[in-house]
């Protein structure tokens, strides 16, 4: 499933199912789809790919986890401050590099491109022969797994 786009893997590099995720930092739907996606690492890769249309702080949040070094681990401290309600990630006086904002932008653009209204918006492959498909909102683990034919 090639695509055009920027985001970051979590789970196995060969695994035999990928989906795609458009999400925005501030999504709290966003925030369940990662925490259900955990348990399912060690079968399934995911590709997120933040876009920023919810809140000012978007944009900046999803910049900071594209130019991470470690964005999974940084994407588990956003969504445990986020939680707590204070925002998720403290954007104040960052200034994240021109292209990961740049990345951030061109998802948003793709993500509205493809028929994106809400978030999350997942666009996955259900194996090697199985279908195409694309699913938006929050899923349980169970539902995640079902959907992706695990």
């Amino acid at each position: 499933m090639a695509a055009p786009g920027k985001g970051f893997a979590t789970g196995e590099l060969i695994a035999a199912r990928l989906a795609r995720v458009f999400f925005d930092p501030q999504c709290p739907h966003c925030a369940a789809l990662w925490q259900a996606s955990k348990p399912l690492r060690d079968r399934v890769r995911m590709v997120w790919m933040p876009v920023a249309f919810i809140a000012p702080p978007s944009a900046t949040q999803g910049a900071l986890l594209l130019a991470s070094d470690d964005p999974a681990a940084l994407m588990d401290k956003h969504e445990a401050a986020l939680a707590a309600g204070t925002g998720g990630l403290d954007v104040s006086g960052a200034a994240p590099p021109a292209e990961a904002l740049a990345s951030v932008k061109a998802n948003t653009e793709l993500w509205k491109r493809i028929g994106g209204g809400g978030v999350p918006h997942m666009l996955y492959r259900a194996g090697a022969d199985g279908p195409y498909g694309a699913q938006e909102g929050q899923l349980s683990t169970e539902q995640l797994a079902r959907v992706l034919g695990l």
